[in-house]
């Protein structure tokens, strides 16, 4: 971890329990029903953390898995599920992220009239677009809600909220 992603981070943490923020549960995007991780994940090793190449799952003092998209964002790359024994997160379910990323304007440096583009370098999806050289905003439609833009902003103005889905969950 590079000295301004510790800081980074360390900040968060503290400007979200200072404010009373409430953390945000996102779960791994390979799931069904989100009742299944309370049930299930009681009696398992984590395996889906350990798994995971870019060590966004951390598995919470509830037995259950989370991504924390502060550092690094998910690739979807499927590890997670294979290597879930109990089936709570499972190939077949695979989906995007039920979140969505947005600018903070008032944060952004961008916004400020500050040339940046540290969220438009990692999306790999190209669903950072830019007004001009500033004023980005993030195409819902394009985004996947991977989160590799979150950890690369230097004055934490992206942010996750988590989305209700009312056919499943």
């Amino acid at each position: 971890m590079q000295r301004r992603e510790l800081f980074s981070f360390l900040s968060t943490s503290i400007k979200d329990v200072a404010k009373g923020k409430k953390a945000v549960v996102i779960r791994p995007p390979y799931y069904n029903n989100e009742d299944d991780f309370d049930r299930e994940c009681q009696n398992c090793n984590g395996l889906c953390a350990t798994s995971c190449q870019e060590q966004i799952i951390v598995i919470g003092e509830d037995k259950t898995p989370t991504l924390d998209l502060s550092t690094n964002g998910c690739t979807y790359c499927d590890d997670c599920a294979t290597a879930c024994e109990s089936g709570v997160l499972a190939l077949e379910n695979k989906k995007l992220i039920k979140a969505n990323i947005v600018i903070d304007k008032k944060s952004c440096l961008s916004w400020q009239g500050v040339m940046c583009f540290s969220c438009k370098d990692p999306c790999l999806e190209d669903a950072i677009d830019f007004k001009a050289m500033f004023m980005p905003t993030i195409d819902q439609d394009k985004c996947t809600a991977c989160g590799f833009c979150i950890s690369r902003c230097p004055t934490n103005a992206i942010n996750i909220i988590k989305v209700k889905n009312e056919n499943s969950d």
